[in-house]
């Protein structure tokens, strides 16, 4: 490899959490997202000799590479959902039904964004919140890219437009409109009441404490009145307190009461993986990600989807102790 090939090694690299980041807002999979950024990193250091830094800077360039791949992939695969966003509530009394043929929005380890240090300050957790992701599902492509472009990432409305290939005439327009349905799905609301980030770890950690001792009246106290909970891959979700708990005591009869807990974070969010007795150890069941307000845990994302468990690094199993994993 020659000195010039090194140099651009190590000017491009520094952009890639912000650029994982970006992708995963317009595709909704850690996995999808990481191997859009690989497949932008190739294509630059293919069009390496084509660059030329006095029509736009190298994070505009690269960016317009990673939305270009993007849209392709979007071209041929459906938007990612979760199921509040796709199916009538449920009874949590009902059985648990499986959404065949359905590709689920997918939690982002926070770990992946860790990784890159020095890009680390483009990376706005809030903008990837469960949440926010899922709103974004409900938008075309363009508006996606225009929303997290101008809103989230700040680029000028001319090089947006230069990113996404059209006119800023098509960029406002389609802002407008991703703006409007975003506000109609409620997310700011949802941001605003959002304690810090201590304080969301705190609320969770009391909640695994009730869950360890599968404490139903405990865990309820920890929710808001019209809290949610939905577990892809299954289509079943719902909402309340009351109806919160029921499932609760259904779970813990079905699984039994003997957990053991293993802290994560994703999205900027906190969260936990749980691990339910089967004979002489640990299995792992389910990942859970929370989204916590002043007055409470507001939603449970719970998923149980072996690609989700390999992109947080999960054992299979923990031995009878819950400590290591087998």
């Amino acid at each position: 490899m020659t000195t010039k090939q090194e140099s651009f090694e190590s000017l491009i690299e520094p952009f890639r959490t912000e650029l994982l980041a970006y992708c995963y807002r317009m595709i909704g999979s850690a996995h999808d997202a990481e191997d859009l950024v690989q497949e932008t990193y190739l294509r630059a250091w293919r069009a390496r000799d084509q660059y030329d830094e006095t029509r736009s800077s190298l994070r505009t360039w690269l960016y317009r590479i990673a939305t270009n791949a993007c849209l392709t992939a979007l071209e041929v695969r459906g938007r990612r959902p979760l199921p509040s966003g796709l199916v009538a509530e449920s009874d949590p009394r009902e059985p648990l039904v499986r959404g065949e043929n359905v590709s689920w929005l997918q939690p982002l380890p926070d770990s992946l964004l860790d990784a890159g240090d020095p890009a680390r300050a483009a990376v706005d957790r809030s903008s990837l919140r469960l949440a926010f992701a899922a709103a974004l599902q409900h938008l075309s492509a363009w508006q996606r890219g225009a929303l997290i472009l101008r809103d989230v990432l700040s680029f000028s409305a001319s090089e947006a437009a230069e990113i996404l290939g059209t006119t800023t005439v098509s960029v406002n327009s389609s802002l407008q409109r991703a703006r409007t349905r975003v506000r109609e799905l409620g997310v700011r609301q949802e941001r605003l009441s959002e304690p810090s980030a201590t304080e969301q770890r705190a609320w969770v950690e009391r909640y695994m404490k009730a869950f360890e001792h599968a404490d139903v009246e405990g865990l309820k106290r920890l929710l808001t009145e019209d809290v949610i909970m939905e577990m892809p891959p299954m289509l079943n979700w719902f909402s309340g307190c009351g109806n919160y708990g029921v499932f609760m005591e259904w779970v813990f009869k079905a699984s039994g009461s003997d957990w053991r807990l293993i802290a994560v974070a994703a999205n900027g969010q906190p969260g936990f993986a749980a691990y339910r007795r089967v004979g002489g150890g640990y299995q792992l069941h389910t990942l859970q990600i929370f989204t916590v307000t002043a007055e409470g845990i507001s939603r449970n994302s719970v998923f149980q989807d072996s690609e989700v468990f390999a992109a947080f690094g999960l054992a299979a199993g923990l031995d009878a102790q819950g400590l290591v994993g087998v």
